[in-house]
């Protein structure tokens, strides 16, 4: 059978005791199955019963509170502001003080208050129902999970961003329109449809099309590969997940968005300067370059 600890009989013999109004002596006996320690002798009014009481300090109900602060570790003022406390909850004078002066100027004797126990050994006297635990520090209850969402550097679309997103279009147009104004662009005349020009090119944005052209049939170069090219780009975001804004974090997503960027480059710069009468492939640095408008600009 497990040995129950000492101080938890102890404990569990205070509440017993204080419940039935039993000695603890009494109780803990009961419960380690000993014999019951003989009751206490009770205090008688005569003087030559009194007098071993003398020994000990007047006022604090015949016990040593030094000795007791040394033996259980609790201060000597507490035990006397405990011993105080009790007193007066119980309507009792207060026991450090030894009488009650009344309005004659005689002292009166007062029985001292039976506030701390005297059955229990000289480590254990403590004041009834004060526990003799220190209290290191009290901690504040909080939330494990913090619900209030902290404070980020965000700022509305209205009108944080928008005037300026408008501010700078309308500089955009300023410069457009003094620029059209100003400058006289380098128009080529009226088509003739007798006489058409050799290489015949589509504008620079377009040269990356009609350069697949070279290479595939006109279904495949001018739908096929443009939608594909379009939905892959479209699926990045669904490809690649990653929540990261770091460029190390998404390596997919760049990876994919270079190659089309570096493809249509690539088309638009051979289109440009690498294809010149009947879109046939030469050297710019032999044969110079093939396109209408920037022969006209350069005239």
């Amino acid at each position: 059978m497990t040995e129950i600890p000492e101080h938890i009989q102890r404990r569990s013999a205070e509440a017993r005791a204080k419940a039935e109004g039993r000695p603890v002596e009494e109780v803990m006996a009961e419960l380690q199955g000993e014999e019951a320690p003989p009751p206490a002798a009770e205090a008688t009014a005569e003087p030559a019963a009194a007098a071993p009481a003398a020994a000990a300090p007047a006022g604090n109900g015949g016990v040593d509170m030094a000795a007791l602060s040394d033996s259980t570790g609790v201060p000597e003022h507490i035990l006397l502001r405990a011993t105080r406390a009790r007193a007066k909850a119980d309507g009792l004078p207060d026991p450090t003080a030894g009488g009650a002066p009344t309005g004659g100027g005689t002292a009166v004797a007062t029985a001292p208050a039976p506030l701390l126990t005297t059955t229990a050994p000289v480590g254990q006297m403590v004041p009834e129902g004060v526990r003799t635990q220190r209290l290191l520090t009290v901690v504040k209850a909080g939330a494990i999970q913090q619900v209030k969402r902290e404070p980020t550097d965000k700022v509305s679309v209205w009108p944080h961003l928008l005037a300026i997103e408008f501010v700078a279009l309308l500089v955009v147009s300023v410069v457009l329109i003094a620029m059209s104004i100003f400058i006289e662009a380098p128009l080529l005349e009226f088509a003739n449809f007798n006489e058409q020009p050799n290489p015949s090119k589509a504008p620079w944005y377009f040269l990356g099309l009609q350069e697949l052209l070279a290479y595939f049939d006109p279904m495949v170069a001018g739908v096929l590969i443009p939608t594909f090219g379009v939905i892959i780009l479209m699926f990045i975001p669904y490809i690649d997940k990653t929540p990261s804004v770091r460029p190390s974090d998404r390596k997919l997503a760049i990876m994919i968005f270079t190659f089309f960027i570096v493809a249509a480059a690539i088309l638009t710069i051979f289109g440009s300067f690498f294809r010149g009468p009947g879109f046939n492939f030469v050297f710019p640095w032999e044969d110079g370059i093939f396109f209408d408008d920037l022969l006209e600009i350069l005239n």
